[in-house]
């Protein structure tokens, strides 16, 4: 297995010219490959959301809220909703004070940059009542996506688009079927039995297997057991620009990748970034690789890496599936130890980013 994990800019990455919408997502350009990974997600989920409010039929209606159970927020909800309404209006309401609990509540700076990024004050906008609100026409879709998306990232403190949740439904409240909003999660089929689809699906991808070379059959399996696991569907699997699909663990994050010379599926994770190599830290790597009874942990380009592999030749979705289970545990629990010992930044630490230049604020979530 190699252990070229940090992931390679697509030969034409530097010529790719983004939409004027999307550029205000971009971060600077001096920022390692990781943050870059990060921020093509957020790209990709601001485009899949400009796609999305551009086909809603009238009276649909879409909301994403920041999962408080993998954010650590609590009672506190941070959601956006968009209706469409006749002649394809698109009218936007995002949470306020007043229904955030004490403690979670944006200060003073972060509701100026609501107001800066477009939104109007709790009810200045017809029927936005306690809510933010935002009005454009369908024609507007990219335009309003790129400020949804900033917002849950840069306002209500939503580190990844895996740490949301999505729902549309129609008028009547159906669940409407539409593509996938990049690595958010779908709320719709929460309550699936798991081991029930996972059978079905995998022999649907089994009879299927000799109308398509191994490489496109071992990749289709993959993401049905990923899709199983996370209770979504397959088609709802989306991969980032390197090929990998994303899944959030708590302050970690756990890709899938599927390698085709030789078959082999790699679940990995960045346990911790910009952390100084020392004969310590390797000492501490080996004795930990030596306690696990599968994978293994290693020190590149100033990142932690923990990786398990799994043969891609007559592949068992029960293997992946306990790669998948041991390492969203193992990425979450060895990123805190890592961390307070070897300092550096686990993947999703709030805590462990620079101190604040001047002028800069934080909400008062904790994330």
């Amino acid at each position: 297995m190699t252990a070229d994990h940090p992931p390679t800019p697509a030969e034409d990455a530097a010529d790719a010219k983004p939409d004027h919408h999307e550029s205000i997502l971009l971060d600077e350009p001096t920022t390692a490959d990781l943050r870059a990974k990060v921020t093509e997600a957020w790209r990709e989920f601001a485009r899949a959301l400009a796609a999305r409010l551009g086909d809603l039929p009238v009276g649909a209606h879409l909301a994403v809220t920041l999962d408080p159970t993998a954010s650590g927020t609590g009672d506190a909800v941070y959601s956006i909703g968009v209706d469409v309404g006749d002649e394809r209006r698109l009218v936007a309401r995002a949470v306020g004070n007043a229904t955030l609990p004490e403690g979670y509540r944006l200060d003073r700076a972060a509701v100026a940059d609501m107001i800066a990024l477009g939104w109007s004050p709790p009810g200045v906008v017809e029927g936005s009542g306690e809510h933010f609100g935002l009005v454009g026409s369908g024609d507007e879709a990219p335009r309003l996506a790129a400020i949804v998306s900033r917002t849950l990232r840069d306002v209500y403190g939503a580190p990844h688009p895996a740490f949301l949740v999505y729902l549309v439904h129609d008028a009547e409240g159906e669940p409407l079927s539409t593509g996938p909003l990049g690595t958010a999660r779908s709320e719709f089929g929460q309550d699936r039995d798991v081991e029930a689809d996972l059978d079905e699906a995998l022999a649907a991808a089994v009879a299927n297997k000799a109308e398509a070379n191994d490489t496109m059959a071992l990749a289709e399996q993959v993401r049905t057991v990923v899709s199983s696991m996370l209770r979504s569907d397959s088609d709802q699997i989306q991969v980032d620009s390197d090929g990998d699909i994303n899944i959030r663990a708590g302050s970690a994050m756990v890709f899938v990748r599927v390698r085709d010379n030789p078959p082999l599926v790699d679940v990995f994770s960045p346990v911790l970034t910009e952390v100084e190599p020392t004969e310590r830290l390797y000492v501490k790597l080996s004795e930990l690789t030596n306690r696990m009874p599968i994978g293994r942990l290693y020190c590149a380009d100033d990142t932690v890496w923990a990786s398990i592999p799994v043969f891609g030749r007559n592949f068992q979705a029960t293997h992946l599936m306990l790669a998948v289970q041991v390492m969203t545990g193992l990425a979450d629990e060895l990123d805190d130890r890592l961390h307070g010992e070897f300092g550096g930044k686990r993947f999703f630490g709030e805590g462990d980013k620079p101190s604040q230049r001047e002028g800069e604020h934080r909400t008062g979530m904790y994330l």
